[in-house]
């Protein structure tokens, strides 16, 4: 990369000058980073060490909380030490690798919904075939095939981010963003970007519309089981993991849709980067008699669940 010589280090965002602002972020940062480190290793570990979890639909939940882990950790260390350090600094190698396990983490985060999305589909429409379509060996391809093109994904962000030479190494964004990024290239709308963006809209827009098309096929299917109760088991089971994917959609969108503004951009990173990682552990462990109950032997305190 020929811009490697020009530029050695980026300047993330400036959270404030004043310390006792800076202490603040620090706290909330904090906080909230040990309440999603918290919340999600809950979740593996209850779901790993209780054998009746060992089933497609906790499989896939406890992959969703490792890439939720892996997300906010990219992005959350770096900037509570730069708080910290009062410092502003990351190195190129550092923004290159910052960028591309975001998108790795993020995107697999996605294809890792779409999944559960069709396990559900499978499980409300085609019951009686559910053991033999969502067998072990199935559900491990699906997942080597989440991973394997999460991380394809991200090399081709990455790489297309990074081969256009950039004219200013001062990024508005508290991690090193691809959109952020691309600001600061010295073209306003070079190949690459266009790369960047047709790669995310196809990949986006063919999860959104497939999520979509399998739960309107899994409504109509629920609508129709005769027993209250059974339409009830059904909701219990769909309409978490559904939230789950409004959240994330919802605060994306946002995040990449809203008008150039300092605060905007810090307030919007806040909510897509910490919300889906926060409340998923809650909206599972809430919502799911199963994982409540797990997590009552796991923390030996059945008395608070």
């Amino acid at each position: 990369m020929d811009n490697l010589s020009i530029i050695s280090d980026f300047m993330l965002f400036d959270f404030t000058e004043v310390e006792e602002l800076q202490m603040l972020y620090f706290f909330v940062f904090t906080v909230l980073y040990l309440a999603i480190l918290t919340g999600n290793l809950l979740i593996i570990s209850a779901i790993f060490y209780d054998h009746h979890l060992h089933n497609p639909m906790y499989f896939f939940l406890m992959n969703l909380a490792i890439q939720d882990l892996g997300a906010i950790s990219v992005i959350v260390p770096k900037s509570i030490a730069n708080i910290l350090m009062n410092t502003r600094h990351i190195s190129y190698f550092g923004c290159i690798c910052q960028v591309f396990f975001v998108a790795f983490f993020m995107g697999s985060d996605f294809w890792i919904l779409t999944v559960m999305a069709y396990d559900r589909y499978v499980a409300i429409c085609n019951p009686l075939h559910y053991e033999t379509i969502m067998n072990k060996q199935a559900c491990i391809y699906m997942i080597l095939a989440v991973w394997v093109s999460s991380l394809l994904n991200a090399w081709l962000n990455t790489c297309f981010t990074f081969a256009a030479p950039f004219c200013s190494n001062t990024i508005n964004q508290i991690f090193c963003e691809i959109p952020q990024l691309l600001k600061l290239t010295c073209m306003d709308l070079n190949q690459y970007e266009i790369k960047v963006i047709v790669v995310i809209c196809i990949l986006g827009i063919g999860c959104f519309f497939y999520i979509l098309i399998t739960y309107v096929s899994v409504f109509n299917a629920v609508l129709k089981i005769p027993s209250k109760e059974g339409r009830k088991k059904a909701f219990s089971t769909c309409l978490p993991h559904l939230f789950v994917v409004s959240i994330f959609l919802l605060s994306s969108l946002i995040a990449y849709m809203k008008p150039p503004s300092s605060v905007q951009d810090l307030a919007t990173t806040v909510l897509y980067c910490f919300t889906p990682p926060l409340l998923n552990p809650l909206i599972y462990s809430m919502r799911n008699k199963d994982i409540r109950f797990a997590l009552s032997k796991l923390l030996k305190m059945r008395n608070l669940f």
